[in-house]
């Protein structure tokens, strides 16, 4: 598709046929898209990003494209909620979408929650509708190395499977993992909680999700309109496909969450009833069957 009217890329002059040799300098030969994102999002205050361009001509150029974006807000919350008698240290922390910001605000917090010496952590996504897929891969690394985090089959039955990074993980793997879902939490939120889940790093709590499961691309038209097309499903690392069904609770809303939902201060954030022994013997070896 050509680039939309007035856009930076249309300003600059790119066209239908023109190719990207490399983006900031790094080749993107064989690399994938995600890839790109990701190396584009490591410095979100970047104000360009230059790209290589080779013409139909066979021209190759420089470009440096302004970036240009709604302002973003950091969607993630966080506080040491309680220390129980036991010693446990809990973690609470909130993750209100999956925007450009989130991956490093939200290693931001995890490694400030372990400096104090946090043992156990609540990751709530109630209401999350979610946003960059990528982002909910990238998010799953901070907890585990190296998993399948999600296949992506397409309608052809390509199976394209997205891994976690290496040797990127924040919180220590020893440390009991609880996430909190509601029906509102969907896309990238159920994403990162199967990843987590099939792989026995976390306990799901709450309600069932949306059960949003597809993978759509966006399409740009000549009159300026958009085209939203499906192109893809995926599935957890188990092989569950969650479309109109949701990921349903290990641990039910009444047993474990508190009553206000969470974006009521404090109260929503109550951790309390979370049984951190039961986490921990659900992911042990003995009750669960790593997916990878």
């Amino acid at each position: 598709a050509p680039p939309i009217e007035k856009s930076a890329a249309d300003l600059a002059g790119l066209k239908v046929g023109d190719v990207v040799l490399a983006v900031n300098g790094v080749e993107t030969n064989g690399r994938t898209a995600f890839d790109i994102i990701d190396q584009i999002s490591e410095d979100p205050n970047a104000g360009t990003v230059t790209f290589t361009i080779r013409s139909i001509d066979g021209v190759t150029r420089d470009v440096p494209l302004k970036r240009e974006f709604a302002e973003a807000k950091d969607p993630v919350s966080y506080r040491v909620s309680e220390t129980r008698s036991d010693g446990t240290k809990v973690g609470y922390v909130r993750i209100t979408e999956f925007n450009s910001l989130v991956k490093t605000s939200l290693e931001a917090a995890l490694r400030d929650l372990e400096s104090q010496g946090v043992d156990a952590y609540v990751l709530d996504i109630r209401g999350n509708p979610g946003g960059a897929f990528q982002s909910a891969v990238e998010i799953a690394g901070l907890f585990m190395n190296d998993k399948l985090a999600t296949d992506v089959v397409d309608g052809n039955g390509v199976d394209l499977k997205f891994r976690t990074s290496k040797d990127r993980v924040v919180v220590d793997e020893n440390h009991p993992l609880a996430i909190w879902l509601d029906g509102r939490s969907a896309s990238a939120s159920e994403v990162l909680s199967g990843a987590l889940r099939d792989n026995c790093r976390a306990v799901i709590m709450g309600d069932t999700s949306f059960g949003k499961g597809l993978v759509q691309a966006v399409y740009g038209l000549k009159n300026g309109y958009g085209l939203v097309l499906t192109v893809a499903k995926y599935l957890t690392p188990g092989g569950t496909d969650i479309n109109k069904v949701g990921i349903v609770p290990d641990v039910p809303k009444d047993e474990a969450l508190p009553p206000a939902p969470g974006f009521v201060p404090l109260l929503g954030s109550d951790t309390s009833h979370v049984d951190f022994v039961d986490v921990a013997k659900r992911l042990s070896p003995d009750m669960c069957t790593r997916a990878d």
